[in-house]
């Protein structure tokens, strides 16, 4: 966002330059005020346990071309402009909405789902790569704050954009939507993360809709075939529909075979013909992903060959399904974060992994379920257990019920409940045996990484060992 004017940031946050200076805005926006560079703009967002107004003295010091405000608070640099606003988290969306606008034309996914969203995400920024100046979100930039923050980090004569949008309360995606203005939509799953806050699955399904009603009447939504809210998908939407991977959809997987480390299948899409496509994940569920971004990219005009290009090339994001094979044991890292469809998804595909002698469970929470939850881990033991798991390692005081259910399943099979990933790491010393196939997978903040990166150091990105 370099081709910004003073006069622009004044009048799209609706602000006031209390102070004018004269330096021109060369580089981004940030609200960091430790990633402050000569030029930038520094927006002082406020929360619970900071108040950026604080640092945008600093900032103008260490050269901010201009700092958006809400409060007055120290002494600020000649040269920078200082803009009041009432509110800066509703500046720093009004300012994305303009940006959005000086990007045309340009072609948005947005893409919502309760579980495979970065997967799917991805998945469709390799197959637009193929045909267009393409980008998206970066990390989980997927919120209130993010979703601004990745628009106004998109350059002049970007083609593409997949711009990721979560929730965990009613109401969230709208604003989302109105600043993306996608002319695609991408539902993954309605599923039943987020239970805890919106109640039922039906209200997870109205709020992900949302995404669908924001479409142009010449747009498309895609969705999974087989997902249980998919004909109310297709009625909340004046877009066509487009469900996929069903029998007779028009984008369909035929003759899929999975390994360890990837699946082949043939994609069919209607009236364009077949071609193979080799994903460098397993599993029945990334195919589903896989099959949303090769919709997307039908319908923005890449051909077969650059859509099954596109998926074979496809890197997921750290902690995706991602399977290794380490001194002897294949790893199998999806410890980004769980809910009780990815869970299920993840434990199945590692029991359908052939080669490895056993496969071993370890398994932390998952959050935001509500009353459901106790449920939801119960039946996270039981479905271990029930898909021959050689052993499960449940971590956390909050998973009790995915103990007893697990060993209620299978009273042969050793379940362990332990308290802490480290504690986890130990208890699997004594249980794993070479040729083994290791399943690490829970909600992020139960950090199931660190069980990992204890038993095998060189997986850690940040090890002197890796």
């Amino acid at each position: 966002m370099t081709h910004l004017s003073t006069s622009d940031l004044i009048a799209a946050t609706a602000g006031k330059a209390v102070v004018a200076g004269d330096r021109a805005i060369t580089a981004g926006l940030t609200t960091d005020s430790r990633a402050i560079t000569p030029g930038c703009v520094f927006l002082a967002l406020c929360g619970e346990r900071f108040d950026g107004n604080n640092f945008a003295a600093d900032a103008t010091q260490k050269g901010a071309a201009a700092v958006v405000v809400s409060r007055l608070a120290g002494e600020y640099a000649p040269g920078s402009t200082v803009v009041l606003v009432e509110d800066t988290l509703v500046a720093l969306q009004s300012l994305a909405s303009w940006w959005r606008g000086q990007l045309e034309p340009l072609h948005v996914v947005g893409l919502t789902g309760s579980s495979g969203k970065t997967s799917t995400k991805d998945m469709c920024l390799s197959v637009l790569s193929q045909k267009f100046n393409a980008l998206a979100t970066k990390g989980n930039l997927n919120n209130h704050i993010g979703v601004p923050l990745s628009i106004l980090s998109t350059p002049q004569g970007t083609q593409a954009a997949i711009w990721e949008m979560g929730m965990n309360h009613a109401g969230e995606i709208a604003p989302l939507c109105a600043m993306t203005r996608p002319q695609i939509g991408i539902i993954t799953t309605i599923g039943s993360a987020h239970l805890e806050y919106l109640g039922t699955r039906q209200a997870i399904a109205e709020e992900k809709c949302t995404v669908a009603r924001a479409l142009p009447a010449d747009g498309f939504m895609i969705y999974p075939a087989q997902d249980d809210f998919a004909d109310f998908i297709a009625t909340q939407t004046a877009a066509t529909p487009i469900p996929v991977g069903g029998c007779n959809s028009p984008v369909r997987a035929l003759n899929p075979r999975s390994t360890a480390t990837g699946t082949t299948y043939t994609l069919h899409i209607e009236g364009e013909g077949e071609v193979e496509v080799s994903l460098p994940v397993p599993g029945a569920h990334m195919v589903s992903n896989s099959l949303l971004a090769a919709a997307a990219g039908w319908k923005l005009g890449c051909t077969l060959d650059q859509i099954a290009a596109g998926l074979s090339a496809s890197s997921l994001t750290h902690g995706r399904l991602a399977c290794k094979e380490v001194e002897g044991y294949t790893v199998v890292d999806d410890t980004y974060n769980a809910n009780p469809e990815s869970m299920k998804a993840a434990l199945e595909t590692v029991a359908a992994l052939r080669g490895p002698k056993r496969h071993i469970a370890v398994l932390g929470k998952m959050g935001e379920l509500g009353e459901g939850g106790i449920a939801a881990h119960a039946d996270m033991g039981w479905c271990a257990a029930s898909l021959g798991y050689a052993a499960v390692v449940v971590v956390g005081p909050e998973c009790p019920e995915t103990l007893a259910l697990c060993q209620a399943a299978s009273e042969s099979i050793p379940a362990l409940l332990v308290n802490t990933p480290a504690e986890a790491a130990a208890a699997l010393r004594a249980l794993m045996q070479p040729g083994d196939a290791l399943l690490f997978k829970g909600s992020r903040s139960a950090g199931m990484e660190r069980s990992m990166y204890e038993l095998f150091p060189t997986l850690n990105p940040n090890s002197s060992a890796s």
